[in-house]
Order: structure tokens, then sequence, then C-alpha cells
């Protein structure tokens, strides 16, 4: 049976994707290291997702019932890139289809199990079915209903013939006397008994009716209970001998079953979804995942799901064993340019964060890989804005981390870095001197503030015109936030942003910011040379 497909079953050759940047990850803390592990949703898979939406469109067999489907684009042993796809659950009754990847190892041990609860549990639906739609339960509350409409009736005559009596009772106060008003009053109080008397018939009636019917009701309601309940016993035993014969197996070769995995307990249905079945197929097959995407098709009975939008890991079934699924991916390396006893340099990529987030979603960086890597504290000498490429500087220990520190903020070390600026720049070189301002109330954003802005100095030179586009050498004397990004696109500095700069006006869909920090020259703070570091610029 097929299962990994080629690219061009899903996209064409000519296919131009604009940005690698991730729109989502699925993400899990590693039990063994704490790390944690990534893998991305990116264009490219989104785009192969779009087309297999495309495909499922053309067969109604896929309308038929909604559910989670996902794509895993993968790299085989040589290279190659290939696609492998599932759905969640049942497929029209069927765990297994031609083209889409096997359920997860252990359900045929259960299946015969599954099949008499299943049937077990129809049986026990049907007949709560039929509790609930006994005919008593209409008949009482149509007879019920009477009984209140003539209560309310009888209720209000009854109070108006109160008002009419006590009006009555102070005329005959006032117009007789003795025997007379004796006898008025006895007839007052005989009409007030009667009309209780008529209201206690009219009750008896209404429960001689009612009891029996609702004796039957309270009797079919306990026997619902008792039902629900034993249904529930019955899928409880079920799921967890399901997920004691389920096993799931992650890139370090390692197995357990869904039961080893979550022993709190596993909501219905674990083991189930589309990434742990990508993933393990992934990991039993030598197969390196690269981008995954999920996206929902058919109708809809769940209301927060709609067709064709995409989905991150389900919080209840997925999200738990990411971090075991993704256990044992080499995390993306960082590209080491010089290393010694105190310092390592790297080329960071764009997109990538310098140092970790505050949050959970962005930890991903360049010292959070290095400090997986090294199995140390590591200590980023100076950063760079996660969009900008180029030469980071990261300190081994403290003291060098000190030193180094001390260099960037007594302005000893060089920096210089390359732009495309999104116009054709009049002048060949030249300074900006704005001063820059945080708007607390706006960040990260950061603008020229004449008043309240901090010194802030840059050099340029243009290298060369391309086009539309100047390409520009910048050399910072001082080292703001985005201070090269605002020198850049202030009208009072070179008056146009850099490409890709979405942040400071540039709003067309590029793949990157056109920003590299080209070269850092410093003194080594250990030994007695001066260090001049230097890569290439990779646009």
């Amino acid at each position: 049976m097929i299962y990994l497909h080629p690219l061009s079953d899903f996209i064409s050759s000519n296919l131009i994707i604009t940005s690698a940047q991730p729109n989502y990850y699925y993400e899990g803390k590693c039990p063994q290291t704490g790390e944690i592990l990534r893998l991305p949703r990116t264009p490219l898979a989104e785009a192969i997702a779009n087309n297999l939406m495309q495909q499922l469109e053309q067969n109604h067999l896929y309308s038929q019932e909604g559910k989670m489907y996902g794509i895993l684009l993968v790299e085989l042993l040589n290279g190659e890139q290939r696609v492998i796809k599932a759905f969640s659950g049942l497929l029209n009754g069927n765990s297994m289809l031609k083209g889409w990847v096997s359920p997860i190892p252990g359900r045929e041990e259960v299946v015969l199990l599954e099949t008499q609860t299943l049937a077990k549990l129809e049986a026990i639906k049907q007949e709560i079915i039929s509790l609930e739609k006994l005919s008593e339960r209409e008949e009482y509350k149509t007879l019920s209903a009477e009984y209140t409409q003539q209560l309310q009736a009888l209720s209000l005559h009854h109070y108006r013939s109160k008002l009419q009596r006590q009006t009555q009772r102070q005329e005959f106060w006032q117009t007789l006397t003795d025997e007379s008003l004796k006898i008025a009053l006895e007839q007052l109080e005989t009409e007030s008994r009667l009309q209780g008397i008529e209201r206690r018939h009219l009750k008896r009636r209404q429960n001689e009716i009612l009891q029996p019917l609702q004796k039957i009701i309270t009797s079919a309601d306990q026997k619902i209970a008792a039902l629900k309940q034993q249904r529930k016993q019955l899928s409880r035993h079920l799921q967890t001998e399901m997920h004691a014969a389920y096993s799931l197996t992650n890139f370090q070769g390692q197995s357990l079953s869904l039961q080893q995995l979550l022993p709190a307990g596993t909501p219905t249905g674990t083991g189930e979804c589309c990434a742990p079945k990508l993933l393990h197929y992934a990991a039993t097959h030598q197969l390196k995942p690269l981008a995954m995407a999920e996206f929902w098709w058919g109708n809809s009975t769940v209301e927060d799901k709609i067709q064709g939008e995409f989905y991150g890991a389900c919080l209840e079934r997925c999200q738990p064993l990411m971090g075991f699924l993704l256990s044992g991916l080499k995390p993306n390396q960082v590209e080491i340019i010089y290393e010694d006893e105190w310092l390592i340099a790297v080329n960071k990529s764009s997109g990538l964060l310098s140092v970790p987030g505050r949050y959970f979603h962005n930890q991903d960086s360049v010292i959070s890989r290095l400090r997986y890597l090294y199995n140390q504290e590591i200590i980023a000498g100076h950063r760079l804005d996660q969009d900008t490429s180029g030469i980071l500087l990261i300190a081994k220990d403290a003291v060098t981390y000190s030193q180094i520190s001390k260099q960037f903020q007594k302005r000893q070390v060089s920096k210089v870095y390359e732009a495309l600026l999104t116009g054709s720049l009049a002048i060949n070189e030249g300074e900006i001197n704005l001063p820059l301002w945080g708007n607390p109330d706006n960040r990260p954003y950061q603008e020229v503030n004449l008043a309240q802005g901090k010194p802030s100095l840059t050099r340029f030179r243009v290298m060369n015109r391309e086009g539309n586009y100047t390409r520009v050498e910048f050399v910072p004397i001082t080292g703001r936030t985005h201070q090269l990004r605002v020198h850049a696109a202030d009208k009072r500095g070179l008056g146009m942003s850099i490409l890709g700069d979405k942040l400071y006006g540039y709003h067309q869909n590029i793949g990157r910011l056109y920003l590299h920090a080209r070269e850092l020259r410093f003194q080594h703070p250990h030994v007695n040379k001066i260090l001049h570091l230097q890569v290439k610029t990779p646009f």
C-alpha cells in the first residue's frame, strides 16, 4: 500500500512560496531533557494541505462526515522530500484506506472487544431513546398543563369571590343586626369553605391522574441513569484496554503505550488523531519530519470547527503527547563561524530569536539551541532582531560576558550591516543622527523623538543600486533597538524602509527582512588579538 507521496501529487514545480516563516508550531517538552521540541506548520505545508482539500472536494465520500485531516512533509534518508497523509479516527467506518497512513498499532488487539462493546453501547443508546420517548411523558405534560390552567382559573375565580365577600361583610356590619347579621355572615363563611373544598377536589383529581404517570416517568429516569452509568463503565473499560494496547514510538526509537504516557487518564479518541498517526509512522519508517499541517473537512457537528480551516494540536488528546512524539528529533542547528574556550560566534538565520522569549510559544532561539547542544549556561553578548540575520556573539561564562558587554557599552565593537532599501537613494554616503524612543504603550515600536529619545548615530554608504532598490552598508555607532530600521524608514533619515520591514512601512508579503549583520570587529577579552568576523550576505 502506497503511503509516501511525491510533492508533485500536491504542488506544481513552479509554485512560488514567498515566505518560509512558520504560521504555527507543534511543540512539547521532551520528557528526558525538558527541552522544548518544535515542528512547524510552514507555508509549504499549508500549500500541500490546500491541494489535498481540493482532492477531497472532488469525492463526496469525504464530505459525509466531518473530521480532521493532516499532512506531514518528510525527508527520506537520501534527502528526497515526500508527503504522508492521515485522517482522524475512522473514515466511513474504515481504519485503513489506500494512500493514507495506517492507524497506531494496538487497535487489532482490541478489535473484538471494541466490536462487542460498541454493539452494547448501541443497544443502550436505543433503550435510552425509547425510555426518553415514553408516551406517558407527553401525556403527563399535556394533562399537567391542563390542570395547571384549571387551577389558575379556579384560583382567580376564588380570589374575586373573596373580594366580594369582604365587601359584603362590611355592608352587613353596617346594615344588619343580631340574628340577620349572624345568618348573613355564616352564609359567606359557608361559601368560602365550599370553594376550598372545590380546590382540594380538583387537586385530588390531579394527583390521582398524574401520580401514576409520574411514577412511570420516575422509574424510566432511574433506568436511564443506570444505563448511562453502565455506558460510562463500558466506555471506560474499552478505553483502558485500548490505551494499554496502543503503542506510540518516537524518534529515539522509544515505544510506550498511551496508558504509560498518560497514567492519569486520557480522553476517548486519544492516539487516533492525525498528528500522532503521522509522527508515529515517520518515526517507525526512518522519515525525518520537516513540517506538518492539520485541517477540518466535511460537515461539522462541532461548533468551533470550520471546513478548510487549519488547526493546531488539540489540547486534550494531542498536545500532551507532543513532547514524547518529537523526542529524538535533532533541533535545527545554528551555523557556528567561530569558537574557542570562551566565545562562540554564530551566523543567525532570519526569523530565529537571539534569546528565548517571555512565553511558552517563543522559547526557540539561538541561545536555547546552543544550551541544549553544549549542555551548559551560555550568554548572548548582544542581540539581533528576530528578523535580522548575521553574526551573533555569545559568551561561555559570566566573566567573558561581562568583558564583552563592556566593549559593546563603550562602543568599542565595530559592527557592519548590509541592507536592501525599498527605493533609489540619491546620496552615496552620510550620517543619520536621530534620537530614538520606545513608546511603552506601543512596544516594540521605536520612533524618532527629539525631546525624549536617546542619542542614536548611524553611518551609511551606498554599495550599489539594483533597479528600484539600493544596497546599503550600515555602520551603527550606537546600538539602539531597531536603530537601523528606524533611521532607514523615517523621513528625517533615509526615508525608505528596509525591504521586508513590515513594522516600519513595508507591507508586501516578503519572506524575510533584508538586513544582515555582516561583520563584527572587537578585542578578544582573554587573548591579545583583534577578532574580525565576517559572513556572506544571503541576499
